[in-house]
């Protein structure tokens, strides 16, 4: 079985916290259905058993500690695939502030592995909207593709509050979004393929903007939990 099985000792050994009257009453972050049956879900060892919503909140809670850092990533609807689905269970490996999804409302989720839950997903319905969203809120808009005139991810001081916006599988970003970005990067590739799959482009900058925004401590304390 992938996960663990039902909290050990049983009801009597659940975690507990001081209630209204000091009396002990279950802790709130936990869930009794995953504790009585066990959790399987794909979460780090820190959030087993927990509700969806306590994960949810701690989530925001950690990155309301560092109001200096926010990544924000931002996908043009593709057409269908289970590529917008990768690029949502990767933005909340690095806990990504939300996912933009630009374009068509309704997406292919199955890529997701039910990581949505844990994200907080909003809807553009196009790129001006994103762009606007992004201007109010103060975030550079980055692009990831690898068209002329887009300098190399390798090096490049991603800041560490703004938006990664990705194109479409087949097309990459389009003029008007090229357009609507501060600046657009792309993975320097030593090999014959002239692109990544787009799901892998999105991984590698997300990865690149984490490793120079988030606090390695931090997110190997959570793993390790």
């Amino acid at each position: 079985m992938v996960g663990v099985g039902p909290w050990p000792g049983g009801e009597d050994a659940w975690p507990r916290v001081a209630g209204p009257g000091g009396e002990p009453v279950l802790d709130p972050r936990y869930d009794p259905e995953l504790l009585a049956g066990g959790d399987t879900r794909n979460v780090v060892d820190a959030y087993r058993y927990w509700t969806v919503e306590a994960v949810v909140a701690d989530m925001d809670r950690r990155r309301a500690q560092r109001p200096d850092v926010a990544l924000f990533v931002a996908v043009k609807n593709w057409a269908h695939d289970l590529n917008i689905g990768s690029v949502v269970r990767t933005a909340n490996a690095f806990n990504a502030a939300g996912v933009r999804i630009v374009g068509r409302r309704r997406w292919n989720r199955r890529g997701a592995m039910v990581t949505d839950r844990y994200l907080h997903v909003e809807h553009d319905p196009d790129v001006a909207s994103i762009a606007s969203w992004a201007a109010g809120e103060g975030l550079p808009l980055v692009g990831i593709d690898n068209v002329p005139g887009s300098r190399p991810l390798e090096g490049y001081a991603l800041p560490a509050r703004c938006v990664l916006l990705l194109g479409q599988e087949s097309a990459g970003l389009s003029s008007e979004a090229q357009a609507a970005c501060d600046v657009v990067l792309h993975v320097t590739q030593h090999g014959s393929t002239r692109s990544l799959n787009a799901a892998a482009a999105a991984a590698i900058a997300m990865w690149a903007w984490s490793s120079r925004a988030q606090d390695p401590g931090q997110t190997s304390a959570m793993r390790d939990a």
